[in-house]
């Protein structure tokens, strides 16, 4: 199982590298100069969409340091996808030193709105202790909080911590429960990953452990049905 954990930690580096794009799909077309006026005069979607556009050169040349100025303006409002992308910047090194604990702090604040990404990678912090203490049952507990939300890659990364019952009592039925939510949620490529787990974790499971998982699944897709 410790190999699917190695695994589930590369899924965080995928994320952290797509999740800026988050914020420029959302983010309003508008002329810059009006993008711009609005952000000097303290617009908080605004100063996250201009942050948005030097971080990925749209209609401006790329600019690191200014993303993060304007994001970090931003995020001090309380912005929250904002907040997520000033941790996805610290935890890379673009536009700052890298730094992890940083990230961290700019992660748990967006958590702590109930950002689905950034719960997601606050439990991968806390389950590989980077930019925080260790701690097993901190990662479960934000890696739910994910899951709940229907977050494919915390469903995942969870069903790994039940097979390998770190933070919690091991348990292969509710492993084989998460790993298949996320098989059935996920829409990357990281979704082979989550079935290959859940086949091998059928392997080691009894038929009652198996029909107990596939009724689980059922009951919580039936309360959480996928978004449009």
């Amino acid at each position: 199982m410790q190999s699917n954990m190695h695994t589930a930690v590369f899924v965080v580096v995928i994320l952290l590298s797509a999740s800026l794009e988050l914020v420029g799909r959302q983010a309003a077309v508008a002329p810059l100069d009006d993008v711009r006026m609005r952000a000097d005069q303290g617009n908080a979607d605004a100063q996250a969409e201009l942050g948005f556009r030097y971080a990925n050169g749209r209609g401006v040349s790329r600019d690191q340091v200014q993303a993060m100025h304007w994001y970090g303006l931003a995020a001090e409002q309380g912005h929250v996808y904002t907040q997520h992308n000033l941790g996805v910047m610290y935890s890379n090194g673009r536009g700052v030193p890298q730094s992890q604990t940083e990230a961290a702090h700019w992660f748990r604040l967006a958590a702590e709105q109930g950002y689905d990404r950034a719960q997601y990678n606050l439990g991968i912090m806390y389950d590989t202790g980077r930019g925080v203490q260790l701690d097993h049952v901190e990662a479960v507990r934000w890696l739910k909080l994910a899951a709940e939300q229907g977050h494919a890659g915390g469903m995942s990364y969870l069903g790994a911590m039940y097979g390998s019952g770190k933070g919690l009592s091991q348990d292969y039925v509710r492993a084989h429960m998460w790993r298949s939510l996320a098989a059935s949620r996920d829409t990357t490529e990281n979704r082979q990953i989550a079935i290959e787990a859940r086949d091998a974790l059928a392997r080691r499971m009894t038929a009652t452990q198996l029909a107990e998982s596939r009724y689980l699944t059922r009951e919580w897709e039936a309360v959480h049905p996928p978004g449009p």
